[in-house]
């Protein structure tokens, strides 16, 4: 097994190292085939690993990497039920991305450097998930915060994607200083930093110090998955090329946050208190993203808040206790948003890179294949049986009922209406709208392109019906979850979830086809500016937090570096060179001058001694 392992990690690996010795040349066809073929095997040794597991799974020490006193933390890594799934997840959607990008990114100048960094990214996030320490853990976490920069700001000649990139990393490093002091705090309490040995030793620890980890370590994880307050680099990520966007939020980065919840369970389980938090939070991101979907009219945004929203869902069931219902959203999830993300950008290019849906319009009759790739998507996201999203996001509802979370409930299902109606408000306007950019010629996407979207459109459908599957294997590390509502109760809340879904398509439907949309006196009102301008938060954050820093900076740049510090360095260095200046006088070589300073050495010496005796 210990081969499987290896190449799983080490593929993505030798794909990004091969592609950036290529990364200055021109474009390479090749390039592209081989990292795709590297990220296929990586994910064929996944799914090898997947059908061969049994109960103890696999571990591995590949070396010994840090032992400084007491502290000894080997490069290890772990293969049990819960990391490959992750593995799978990501290698299935990583391997559809790397394949669309080959077309995707054909006409690109730096092709070579995409790939190069998209699968760095990979072998990241396969750090994060396949580590067995949080020591590891952390350094894939900060890889694939190092390598969402990169590819953020791809086109860094764009003001636009430098300052989109800037604001995810530097977003993420806030977050991250709360999930490394957690970890100090783990190794200061525990003495270790081994997944094992910590989560055999939290029954027995004093609950005040849990709490204090769980929150430190769930601030790193809002970052990752972009929770209230630190969301708004998501949206603005969209700076990136569109197959970056499809890997981000979709099966890698911000799925990191929830994986991180899942996989110290043990530690969330103790501190019910702090995990009711992040199911509260969760919630209400839910509706919060939906909102800001509901009126934006940049296609990939509305996608970005759709990833946001469902992330809140991921983390009511992780709050809650739900570790594998949790991740069971994930990976449904997974497929139909990077499904969804493709799409979008096949739509892109259609329309010469124009991302405003009230631009578009008729697009189904060019775009078929595309069109019903997303439509599929986006019935998963809606929540449709027998699509995937059903199965998943029906089950979180189910678990809020179970724990007597109205309220929680309420919000979620008020949410699912909110993501059945803008999801199909940008199906809507961009298939069926009527046309309005004449001069434009749209037309399908490269059949490589297509053919790389077709197994996540499978797998959007079926996916749902392995939840027994999925509840078994998982459920041999992760906590059972026990349901006690009734049957009937159960039905009900079906009813209801499906009811409230399919009145946001109908709502949808009635407002952007039969109506062509709501009037133009609704986006004049001040809640419709509110929602659109991300309910101003970003305009907080610019005003009271990065102008203020700005001006600090300015001051401390002009008046205390420029006034002071250099005034002060400056001054000794001319003190320095006048003296300089002065003593070269001494070696000019004249015969009777050095005589004169002889004589007064002299005198100088002769006084010395004088006091010296005396």
């Amino acid at each position: 097994m210990e081969v499987y392992i290896y190449t799983a990690l080490f593929a993505p690996l030798v794909g990004a190292i091969f592609a950036a010795f290529f990364a200055m040349r021109k474009k390479n066809i090749i390039t592209g085939a081989v990292n795709s073929i590297l990220i296929a095997l990586s994910t064929a040794a996944s799914i090898a690993l997947l059908c061969a597991m049994d109960e103890s799974g696999f571990h591995i020490n590949l070396l010994d990497w840090i032992s400084v006193g007491d502290l000894n933390i080997p490069f290890g890594f772990t293969v049990d039920r819960v990391s490959v799934i992750m593995m799978v997840t990501v290698g299935v959607v990583s391997t559809a991305v790397h394949i669309y990008s080959i077309g995707y990114m054909a006409h690109d100048k730096s092709f070579n450097r995409f790939f190069s960094y998209l699968s760095a990214f990979v072998f990241s996030m396969l750090v994060l998930v396949m580590s067995d320490n949080f020591a590891g853990l952390f350094i894939g976490w900060e890889g694939v915060g190092l390598c969402s920069w990169m590819l953020i700001g791809f086109w860094y000649e764009r003001d636009s994607a430098s300052w989109a990139a800037n604001e995810a990393f530097i977003m993420n490093r806030i977050a991250d200083l709360g999930m490394l002091l957690g970890i100090f705090m783990i190794y200061w309490h525990f003495g270790t930093l081994q997944y094992e040995s910590v989560f055999n030793m939290t029954a027995d620890t004093d609950t005040a110090v849990l709490q204090i980890i769980g929150v430190l370590l769930f601030i790193g994880a809002m970052g990752k998955s972009a929770q209230f307050p630190l969301h708004t680099w998501l949206a603005d990520a969209m700076e990136g090329p569109t197959p970056v966007s499809a890997l981000i939020h979709a099966a890698t980065m911000v799925t990191a946050g929830v994986y991180l919840v899942i996989r110290a369970n043990p530690i969330y389980a103790n501190i019910p208190d702090i995990g009711f938090f992040i199911a509260s939070l969760g919630a209400f991101v839910a509706v919060f993203a939906a909102l800001m979907a509901l009126v934006n009219n940049d296609l990939k945004r509305i996608i970005a808040y759709s990833t946001l929203s469902q992330l809140g869902y991921m983390f009511v069931a992780a709050g809650l206790g739900a570790y594998w219902i949790a991740l069971f959203h994930l990976v449904t999830h997974a497929y139909f948003k990077s499904l969804l993300f493709l799409g979008a950008g096949n739509v892109m290019h259609a329309m010469n890179e124009d991302l405003n849906i009230k631009n578009m319009g008729g697009l189904f009759s060019a775009l078929k294949i595309t069109a019903v790739l997303m439509i599929i998507a986006s019935v998963a996201l809606a929540g449709i049986y027998p699509f995937a999203g059903f199965f998943s996001k029906d089950k979180i509802l189910e678990v809020a009922l179970n724990e007597d979370a109205y309220i929680l409930y309420l919000t979620l299902w008020a949410g699912a209406g909110l993501t059945a109606f803008y999801s199909f408000r940008l199906i809507f306007i961009v298939f069926f709208g009527s046309w309005k950019e004449k001069h434009i010629h749209p037309h399908e996407a490269a059949k490589s392109s297509l053919l790389a979207m077709l197994p996540l459109g499978i797998l959007a459908v079926i996916a749902g019906f392995f939840e027994g599957i999925f509840e078994e294997f998982v459920t041999q590390i992760l906590p059972e979850y026990t349901f006690d509502i009734a049957h009937e109760t159960v039905i009900l809340m079906i009813a209801a979830t499906l009811g409230i879904a399919v009145f946001g398509i109908l709502f949808a439907f009635y407002m952007y086809i039969v109506r062509s949309g709501f009037p133009k006196w609704i986006e004049a009102k001040a809640v419709y500016k509110f929602l659109f301008n991300q309910y101003y938060i970003p305009w907080l954050y610019q005003s009271y937090i990065v102008r203020p820093f700005e001006a600090a900076a300015k001051f401390s740049w002009k008046k205390l570096d420029e006034k002071l510090i250099d005034a002060s360095v400056d001054m000794i260095a001319n003190i320095l060179h006048k003296s300089g200046d002065q003593a070269r006088r001494m070696q000019s070589g004249n015969l009777s001058v050095m005589l004169r300073w002889m004589v007064f050495g002299l005198g100088i010496l002769l006084l010395t001694a004088v006091f010296y005796r005396a």
